[in-house]
């Protein structure tokens, strides 16, 4: 198991250097395959999906197209149009095949397209920064940078439980470890690149925490719906969400946190 998950994760990491050194259309459109492919998993964990496509879950999928290429067009000006555009589509949808949808699936599949398609598409829109090329990577160091160390930290000096019935295996000197994990390797990754070391370490220490609450939220919505994983994409790590649950939440913040530290 650890070596398919060793494999994978190496595999994860080759993608996202080549994607992200390109930018541009194969992020953008890289971007939107993640998404399409995270929306589906939750859409099954949360019965929007059944045993083939359903009306909603294309809508789903239609407003998170639309919305990749509006960004790609403009998102100053189209990106919170599309939004409200978004929840108008699947409203509709619930509205003209009533009752086929209980409204439960119908706020899933707009939660869908917001926690997945537009959390994620942050990424792009941080690469797209000046100096995004470097500052878009402080979003895997705050994500998976903190859950190596947090794990270290908390395999090593762990006992107060963070979140004992969510996620008995985590703990306050893990998290700690993590916060201080990511600030580090923030910190260095400024000094190698001659870009703002602090401003760097500062962002990833508030992203990092940020990070496990996405982890913990998508542990959360699991529990909820009794599945192990999202998918099993990834061997050895599940899902696309199972991966990128951390990346997911972290995106925005950094993106806003670029923009507000290092003065862009």
């Amino acid at each position: 198991m650890f070596k398919t998950r060793l494999i994978s994760g190496i595999i994860l990491v080759v993608i996202a250097l080549a994607t992200i050194l390109c930018g541009g259309i194969v992020l953008l459109c890289t971007l939107l395959g993640v998404s399409l492919i995270g929306m589906q998993e939750l859409y099954r964990a949360m019965d929007v999906r059944k045993d083939s496509f359903t009306s909603l879950e294309i809508t789903g999928y239609l407003c998170a197209l639309a919305y990749y290429i509006l960004m790609w067009l403009n998102f100053e000006k189209y990106g919170t149009a599309m939004m409200v555009i978004s929840i108008m589509a699947v409203m509709c949808i619930y509205v003209f095949s009533y009752p086929r949808y209980k409204a439960e699936q119908v706020m899933a599949a707009y939660f869908g397209f917001m926690y997945v398609a537009v959390m994620i598409s942050y990424i792009y829109l941080t690469r797209c920064l000046p100096d995004g090329k470097f500052i878009v990577w402080l979003i895997f160091f705050c994500s998976w940078g903190c859950d190596t160390s947090a794990y270290c930290v908390g395999m090593l000096f762990g006992k107060h439980k963070m979140a004992p019935v969510l996620s008995p295996k985590k703990s306050v000197e893990g998290a700690v470890g993590g916060v201080v994990g990511a600030a580090l390797f923030a910190f260095i990754f400024g000094l190698a690149t001659k870009g703002k070391p602090a401003e760097y370490a500062i962002i990833c220490a508030c992203g990092a925490l940020i990070s496990m609450v996405g982890d913990l939220a998508a542990s959360a919505i699991k529990r909820n719906r009794g599945i192990k994983d999202y998918g099993s994409l990834i061997p050895g790590h599940g899902g696309i969400l199972d991966r990128f649950d951390s990346v997911i939440f972290t995106a925005p913040i950094i993106y806003y946190l670029a923009k507000l530290l290092i003065r862009i």
